[in-house]
């Protein structure tokens, strides 16, 4: 009997059609670092870059070349002079430069033009397009160094780059811009990547490198960071010194200036760019500026954030209203969700442990955070708080959100289900609903 369970390959490609989706049209900037180019596994992973242009991603390219400027700069007897880990350029190591680059252009020229019957790329017929794309100026005299013919990035030609991704051509931009004064000057590839992103808007920018992985303390791989996070590490100043650190900061630079999202890749992981695109969970760092959100127990200095989060609440009659003296004595009570600095949902609980019971009381939300599930959140950790203290039950009092405690599991009771203490209290004139819930 033939198996109705499909195989990895099916399932893959079937969990795979939502990102195919979510990427078709969009840009993306990827970073080939110069240890890469040199490697073993540079023609599989042009295949995979084949496919991404197959699927309607628009592509910039950026490659590295330090290893081998090295290189030639050392054939010919010139020795590598670095200041604030740039390389010094003077004319004579500016011809190795130029040398260094072209090879590698050509190279990737060749590599993006195999079409054999045999070939992943048979029939892509892609062109790979470069030019002068860069335009760049010298670094000039710093702390008494003359960088000569190394430059920065002046600008980037976008208008001409998004005319050859508009008829299907993949841009590479290497690391040697010009000038308006017909000069070349060397410049730093991770530079290149990230201005490119920014000044495209690209949805994407992604650094790819041999042992490109981001480690914490115990050794477990970095999965994601936001740019202050990325910031801090690179300040702390204990990165590998195997390009990580130039990766990240490019990244970073790229994340806090309106690239959704940056990643870092390790190459030596067969198929990496295609499982950090297509699937879940991805397999390298993500560094993004989307904002996190921490869900925590409330401290004093969130009172005011409290107060401004249930103000409206209160202001029409969902809430009780609650005194900022009030709120401060009770802080202890409150766990909140904090996105960015910002309390976006608030609830709290008072436990009556004579009952083995406590209300959940002041759930609020956010009106712009409403759709999250934030709610069913705080009511998991309540919940876990009060099993924490032997509790047994939740009781709530509503007036207006009755029909999401019962999509809770909260069921209907009435006022002689409070405990004693709580009942004295019941505000009659309000008429609140009681509900329960059995933990």
């Amino acid at each position: 009997m033939p198996s109705t369970t499909p195989d990895n390959q099916v399932h893959w490609f079937r969990n795979s059609s939502p990102y195919i989706n979510a990427h078709r049209g969009r840009t993306f900037v990827v970073m080939l670092s110069g240890e890469l180019l040199d490697g073993p596994r540079l023609p599989t992973l042009v295949h995979d870059l084949a496919l991404l242009n197959s699927l309607g991603i628009k592509l910039v390219l950026v490659h590295g070349a330090r290893p081998q400027i090295s290189a030639r700069l050392a054939e010919s007897g010139i020795e590598s002079t670095f200041e604030q880990h740039m390389r010094i350029t003077d004319s004579a190591a500016l011809n190795g430069v130029m040398a260094a680059v072209g090879a590698l252009r050509l190279k990737l020229e060749g590599l993006f033009s195999m079409g054999l019957a045999n070939s992943p790329m048979y029939n892509a017929g892609i062109r790979l397009i470069s030019g002068n794309f860069v335009i760049a100026k010298p670094v000039g005299v710093r702390n008494g160094f003359d960088y000569q013919h190394t430059g920065e990035v002046r600008r980037i030609e976008v208008d001409a780059i998004r005319q050859q991704l508009s008829n299907g051509n993949v841009v590479l931009l290497s690391p040697l811009g010009c000038s308006p004064t017909g000069e070349l000057f060397n410049v730093n590839a991770e530079e290149v990547a990230s201005t490119a992103a920014i000044a495209l808007g690209a949805d994407k920018l992604i650094l790819m490198g041999n042992d490109l992985r981001l480690a914490d303390s115990n050794g477990d791989m970095v999965r994601e960071l936001s740019p202050q996070q990325a910031g801090k590490l690179l300040a702390d100043d204990q990165l590998q010194d195997n390009g990580v650190d130039r990766q990240l900061t490019a990244a970073c630079h790229a994340a806090s200036n309106g690239v959704g999202r940056a990643h870092l890749i390790d190459a030596n992981d067969d198929g990496a760019l295609l499982k950090e695109l297509f699937t879940r969970d991805g397999c390298g760092t993500l560094v993004t500026r989307e904002t996190y959100e921490t869900l925590r127990g409330a401290r004093i200095d969130d009172v005011g954030g409290i107060l401004e989060l249930i103000e409206p609440l209160e202001a029409d009659g969902t809430l009780v209203r609650r005194s900022r003296e009030l709120l401060e004595n009770e802080i202890q009570r409150f766990a909140i969700i904090e996105r960015d600095g910002m309390v976006i949902a608030c609830a709290a609980l008072y436990p009556f442990p004579d009952d083995k019971t406590g209300e959940l009381a002041c759930v609020a939300v956010h009106p712009g955070y409403r759709k999250g599930e934030r709610g069913a959140q705080l009511l998991a950790y309540v919940e876990r708080r009060a099993k924490e203290q032997g509790l047994t039950s939740l009781f709530v009092l509503t007036t207006l959100t009755a029909h999401w405690f019962q999509q809770q599991g909260f069921e209907l009771a009435g006022v002689e289900a409070l405990p004693g203490a709580r009942k004295s209290l019941y505000n009659w004139q309000r008429n609140s609903k009681v509900f329960v819930k059995i933990l």
